[in-house]
């Protein structure tokens, strides 16, 4: 199911979001009891983050057992990426190329 990118964007506004992102983007699979050692944030607060980082598909869950462990799902910001970033990189990526061309004296 595609998600809409204004959600995806919300997702990313807040930086404590950002932050959950990068904690999972460091140790994948955590618990939400795990996450919250390390923000300063109460634990109904991290879960309406991760509420909302998973409504946005940045984060999936999965049952272990008894707990659910948190996943992060770096789908969408390469859709991001692909959609937004990477079109600005070609002309540059070109233009490089053309320079070690032109320094290395293969135009000639």
């Amino acid at each position: 199911m595609k998600k809409s990118p204004d959600l995806l964007f919300k997702a990313l506004a807040d930086p404590s979001r950002r932050k959950l992102l990068d904690r999972l983007y460091a140790d994948d699979g955590q618990t939400l009891s795990q996450l919250c050692e390390h923000l300063d944030m109460t634990r109904q607060s991290v879960t309406q983050h991760l509420d909302l980082l998973e409504a946005a598909n940045l984060v999936t869950t999965l049952r272990r057992g008894r707990e659910k462990v948190h996943l992060l799902n770096p789908v969408p910001l390469q859709d991001i990426y692909e959609r937004w970033l990477a079109k600005f990189e070609k002309p540059r990526l070109r233009a490089l190329h053309d320079l070690k061309r032109r320094l290395e004296g293969e135009d000639r």
